[in-house]
């Protein structure tokens, strides 16, 4: 078995500025996730995230190494689920990757039931499932979460991969030019004075965004900004 490749195989696990238990948290990797390698200390493994190429290091103690990619057929949706490991019952967080039935990664074996919501893919669906989620800076669960986490994890569930952080999120897809016409699942961006991207949230309509700001919450918004009473 080699450990140029690893995957998470508990519900979630934090990804670290630098390498130490007092360092800033700047992501979570879900349940599922694969990563690759990039160094190995004593205790601590520096990754990249397979899914947005994101860096971090987490404990070693987490790191489960693997042989190679499992090939998950399934994205939790809810905001939480159960899976089992023997006689352990966990819940992995939205976002999470998974097979039906009995599955192993690694050395580990999991059992999932299938009961995922399959419904349509609509990213304001997901993100209301979040709504009162504690404002977590890295964060990427219903425990805990920031713009771009909540961003990410939303249309994760809709089967697209958007980049970890809000500016990198703002450099791809299509300019609306007015926020008026945005349509239920676009995202709006927000910059510093300096023009730095440092928010994001899901527009419900032209007048309304759901957003991560003390905890996920729903605000009036219009060409001047988002407003809150």
């Amino acid at each position: 078995m080699t450990e140029d490749l690893g995957c998470i195989t508990i519900p979630l696990v934090p990804g670290r500025r630098e390498p130490g238990d007092k360092s800033e948290m700047i992501t979570q990797l879900l349940f599922g996730e694969i990563y690759e390698v990039l160094e190995l200390q004593k205790k601590w493994v520096l990754v990249r995230s397979a899914s947005d190429q994101y860096e971090s290091w987490i404990d070693r103690k987490q790191h489960t190494p693997i042989d190679k990619k499992p090939n998950f057929n399934q994205t939790i949706r809810a905001a939480f689920t159960p899976i089992s490991s023997g006689h352990q019952m966990w819940f992995i967080p939205a976002g999470s990757k998974v097979n039906l039935g009995t599955f192993s990664i690694g050395s580990k074996t999991f059992s999932f039931d299938g009961s995922n919501d399959q419904a349509k893919a609509e990213p304001i669906r997901y993100a209301n499932q979040l709504i009162g989620a504690p404002y977590l800076w890295g964060g990427k669960s219903i425990f805990g979460i920031d713009c771009s986490g909540l961003v990410q994890v939303v249309y994760s569930c809709c089967g697209i991969q958007l980049p970890r952080d809000a500016y990198q999120q703002a450099e791809i897809g299509k300019t609306v030019d007015f926020v008026e016409t945005a349509k239920p699942g676009d995202l709006a961006y927000f910059d510093n004075e300096e023009g730095r991207i440092t928010h994001v949230g899901i527009m419900l309509d032209g007048e309304r965004i759901i957003h991560a700001s003390g905890s996920v919450r729903v605000d009036r918004i219009d060409h001047e900004g988002i407003y809150n009473s």
